[in-house]
């Protein structure tokens, strides 16, 4: 089944799902993927600077890695294409209203933003509404 392209379409059916789990994002300048696959990071993505990965918090702890801040992640179950435009937009205007920064994530099925913990249920919230409208 081929993904959402409507914006319409895909805000009416974002369907918002608050995960469990705690992450933090963190960054080396060692890009050796074996080290970091040690960790489990839930996902790497490599930049000029360094490797920037997101990892559990339980797995931060225990390879020592300093934690700055601590996200959740909503996962949009609705099947978003990969071509939809605009939805990362709306997604993040909505959240910028109430002041909570988005960190989005494009998986091939699913949209996934990562929101400070603090924030997390207010975001819920928002993203409920936004769908609703």
């Amino acid at each position: 089944m081929a993904g959402i392209t409507d914006l319409t379409e895909l805000l009416v059916n974002l369907q918002p799902e608050l995960s469990l789990s705690r992450y933090i994002y963190c960054c080396t300048e060692n890009t050796n993927l074996d080290a970091i696959a040690s960790m489990s990071p839930l996902a790497t993505f490599r930049e000029e600077e360094g490797m920037t990965f997101i990892l559990s918090y339980e797995s931060a702890v225990q390879h020592n890695i300093e934690i700055n801040n601590v996200y959740r992640c909503i996962t949009l179950k609705v099947h978003s294409s990969l071509e939809a435009v605009g939805l990362t937009a709306a997604v993040a205007s909505e959240l910028a209203k109430h002041g909570i920064s988005a960190n989005v994530m494009a998986g091939f099925y699913h949209d996934h933003i990562f929101v400070n913990e603090n924030h997390a249920e207010q975001a819920m919230l928002a993203l409920t509404e936004l769908s609703q409208r």
